[in-house]
């Protein structure tokens, strides 16, 4: 069997995304999942999503770690996913899908996606600098007084994972800058590295700064390494993770062997 694959990327956060509406997949096909994230024997990418029909809404995004395994939401997926759906021609202006955290509206714009996030859980202070939310995933996040480029973001992230119970957690780095804004670099569980950009990670680092600041932030802007992305926030309402998301290219692949 043969399989269209199209990758996408949200500020660097690549994905292999496929269109599965005729239920080509299963969702169990763990081991090809990873085979396609792989870099050097696949197509390379951060996760692989399946578009699913759904009875009620536009579709249904299925998100898999690069380790192969059905994980919780990814926001830059969400966003590049939105973006499929109108290159598909299912939608067009905007959208309403099935995420794993529930339904998720988008809006489709020329150079950008808008995605609206949950409403974040679970919020607690773990240190003066340390804080821990879900945004969709879970997250710590963690303000460091040195240079973030230097910093061993792999090393200790995957301290902080491993130690972390329940399936362990995502850990996000962050920098304060003079204009308000802040540079972050995460550590993702599932990929167990650090990838360019994480959406759920920078909503919870924008929600986080307004929990520090006491202010009502309208607008957080956070500089990733693969991008720029901003996190529009009101108080008791629902974030809005906003950034672009780009095709990058189409192809054809071997699909999963059938038992």
């Amino acid at each position: 069997m043969q399989v269209q694959f199209h990758k996408y990327h949200g500020t660097g956060n690549d994905f292999v995304l496929i269109d599965n509406r005729d239920e080509i997949l299963g969702g169990t096909e763990q081991d090809w999942f990873a085979h396609l994230c792989h870099r050097h024997f696949g197509i390379g990418a951060d996760g692989v999503i399946l578009l699913n029909k759904h009875p009620e809404l536009d579709f249904e995004m299925d998100y898999f770690n690069s380790d192969g395994k059905r994980s919780t939401m990814c926001g830059n997926g969400g966003r590049c996913m939105a973006r499929f759906a109108a290159d598909l021609g299912l939608v067009q202006g905007q959208t309403r899908f099935m995420a794993i955290d529930g339904i998720h509206e988008a809006e489709i714009l020329p150079d950008r996606i808008r995605l609206k996030m949950i409403l974040s859980r679970d919020f607690k202070q773990l240190g003066e600098n340390t804080y821990y939310l879900f945004t969709g995933s879970p997250h710590v996040v963690q303000f460091i007084g040195g240079n973030l480029e230097t910093h061993p973001v792999v090393e200790e992230g995957r301290k902080i994972r491993e130690n972390w119970p329940n399936g362990g957690t995502n850990v996000n780095f962050v920098t304060q800058l003079e204009d308000g804004s802040c540079q972050v670099r995460t550590y993702e569980r599932g990929v167990e590295d650090e990838t360019l950009s994480c959406g759920t990670g920078v909503t919870a680092v924008a929600e986080v700064m307004a929990t520090k600041s006491k202010i009502n932030l309208e607008t957080v802007t956070i500089h990733t390494p693969g991008g720029t992305l901003h996190v529009k926030l009101k108080p008791h309402s629902e974030p809005w993770l906003e950034g672009p998301a780009v095709s990058v290219f189409t192809g054809i692949i071997q699909g999963p062997t059938r038992v």
